[in-house]
């Protein structure tokens, strides 16, 4: 077996030529793929000039994509933060019969399609579904409004703070927490005082991932909102609105909103693990 000096050795001594390419090939895929829209997007929003820009996105349908925008962030984002706590502790610090297959529904939205999800709550919650004459006759609407869009938000943003804290909580153990629990601890004492100080930085960066999904969630959100201008559409949708009705500037514009987010979110996520790395350097990429 090669000893670790020996691949260190191999890959130094690797031909010049092979490197370089490599690092070229990687640059120009990043290029093609993630720099070059970016900018396209940021140009296009500034092309018909800063007064139509402001008119773009203070338009009344624009205003009222980012005002539903922000509640189903606000509703999802804490849903998700209470339960990725919830279960991350109980998965890291507790033994009990099927903690295998709740691993396993926590990972099930990285495999699904948001469209399918979104097909899965009309079938359970619209008109014909399952549930569909109960709701009617109790006057419940779900999808094509509000409560459908935060349903399918939470679907697709279940995993994203569990999955940030499982590994770390993993690799910690649990010898802390006994030891406080030995020292008459309560629960509570033990999360705020030995759990949460070790565990804060990667579940800000788990909410913060949380968070842009929620923002920039277009499949399962499209199926059940029902694109209805004014009421069910979020920011995503109404770009799709906008670019479908040929109005590019305006329509570049509000993406340059959710760029924007994602440009902040990319900015705290380098900051977080410049800053906290060895919190962080265990946590799932994947996502």
């Amino acid at each position: 077996m090669a000893r670790p000096s020996e691949h260190t050795s191999a890959a130094i001594t690797d031909p010049a030529w092979l490197r370089w390419s490599l690092i070229g090939a990687a640059v120009a895929l990043i290029a093609v793929v993630i720099l070059l829209p970016l900018a396209m997007v940021i140009v296009e929003a500034a092309s018909a000039g800063w007064f139509a820009y402001l008119d773009a996105v203070t338009e009344s349908d624009t205003l009222a994509a980012i005002r539903l925008t922000l509640l189903v962030s606000v509703l999802c984002v804490p849903a998700n933060l209470v339960f990725g706590i919830c279960a991350a502790w109980a998965i890291t610090k507790f033994r009990f019969p099927g903690k295998n297959l709740l691993l396993t529904l926590i990972d099930l939205p990285f495999s699904v399609s948001p469209v399918v999800a979104g097909l899965v709550f009309v079938l359970l919650f619209g008109s014909q579904g399952w549930f569909g004459p109960w709701l009617r006759e109790h006057e419940i609407k779900i999808i094509f409004s509000t409560p459908g869009i935060v349903l399918a938000t939470m679907f697709v943003t279940f995993p994203f703070v569990a999955r940030e804290l499982i590994p770390l909580m993993q690799q910690q153990g649990a010898d802390q927490e006994e030891a406080a629990a030995s020292l008459g601890a309560g629960g509570w004492q033990i999360f705020w005082r030995v759990t949460f100080p070790n565990v804060r930085w990667a579940l800000l960066y788990g909410v913060l991932l949380c968070n842009a999904r929620a923002m920039g969630e277009f499949g399962a959100v499209s199926v059940v909102s029902g694109h209805i201008r004014g009421l069910t559409n979020t920011l995503p949708l109404q770009v799709e609105i906008l670019h479908n009705e040929f109005n590019s500037a305006a329509a570049f514009a509000v993406a340059s909103l959710l760029t924007l987010v994602a440009l902040l979110t990319l900015g705290l996520k380098l900051w977080l693990e410049r800053r906290h790395g060895e919190g962080l350097a265990h946590t799932p990429r994947s996502h």
